[in-house]
């Protein structure tokens, strides 16, 4: 066995530019899926990976992500007043589910650059990495930075979560390629990012959701800029194999990118579907569209 899975990383610092004019204003992390926000989902999934320990990155703008985690005493004393006992309740364990810290990237430029602001946080132990506008459902009883974790802890190296893409579209994402070793988990021989369909290795797509060595944050250091002039975590990731084992994990489940406005509603419209409080209707109104 190897070094347990204990803190996770969320970058939450990007512009947020396809979701423009809102972004300037409110992050699209902030973004709400029915009645709340995209980070908090992505938190919540780190809580039920058995990670406590969360270091959120954040920029310019991005003070309402922290003011969400953080203690409202006023509201608790209204709420409490009021007798609303269980939206106390749920306000009182959101901010008390994780110890969640806070740093800022000054200036964009990249996920792996992000990354790197975490490594005094993380230390000399394997860390999960879940993006902050991107919720990851599993269909399983196990989310899917607990599975990466088990891969991690049982194998070592690091760990990527997959999702098959159509050829045409592998451009947008960093892709893997490699030897199935077992049903659903891969081990890398190739790591790229964004390919032309015709030099892709394979369509397995890198899925949102990351637990890595604490040795990326010496290939980050030495990794040149890559596309778009920013520092690749894909890039330092393939650096990496060359000293420690990756591997992919073809899961089983839906990502969710609130990044661009379609998933968005799309993402609404299935969170929405599985609220008791809401479905009924809501699916009736659906009906009346088609």
């Amino acid at each position: 066995m190897f070094n347990r899975v204990r803190k996770a990383v969320i970058p939450a610092a990007g512009y947020g530019t396809r979701f423009l004019p809102i972004a300037k204003a409110v992050p699209k992390e902030m973004l709400p899926l029915v009645d709340k926000p995209v980070i908090q989902y992505v938190v919540e999934e780190a809580v039920a990976s058995g990670i406590e320990d969360i270091l959120i990155i954040i920029s310019r703008s991005k003070r309402s992500i922290e003011e969400h985690f953080h203690p409202a005493f006023d509201l608790e004393a209204e709420l409490a007043a009021k007798g609303r006992e269980a939206d106390l309740a749920e306000l009182r364990r959101m901010q008390t589910m994780a110890r969640i810290h806070f740093i800022w990237q000054p200036k964009m430029g990249g996920l792996g650059d992000a990354i790197l602001y975490a490594q005094d946080h993380v230390g000399d132990e394997p860390f999960a990495v879940l993006l902050g506008d991107t919720v990851v459902t599993s269909n399983t009883d196990k989310p899917v930075t607990r599975q990466l974790a088990d891969v991690v802890e049982q194998h070592g190296g690091s760990a990527v979560a997959l999702q098959q893409v159509p050829r045409e579209k592998v451009s947008r994402y960093g892709i893997l390629g490699g030897d199935e070793i077992a049903p659903g988990l891969i081990r890398a021989t190739t790591f790229v990012e964004k390919p032309k369909p015709e030099d892709a290795p394979s369509n397995l797509a890198v899925s949102a959701r990351y637990v890595l060595s604490p040795r990326i944050f010496d290939h980050l250091k030495k990794t040149p800029p890559g596309k778009g002039g920013e520092l690749q975590l894909t890039d330092a990731m393939a650096s990496l194999m060359r000293e420690e084992t990756l591997h992919g994990l073809r899961y089983d489940g839906a990502r969710h990118d609130i990044g661009n406005k379609l998933d968005f509603i799309k993402a609404n419209i299935h969170f929405g579907l599985q609220r008791d409080d809401i479905a009924p209707a809501l699916r009736e109104y659906l009906k009346t569209l088609v």
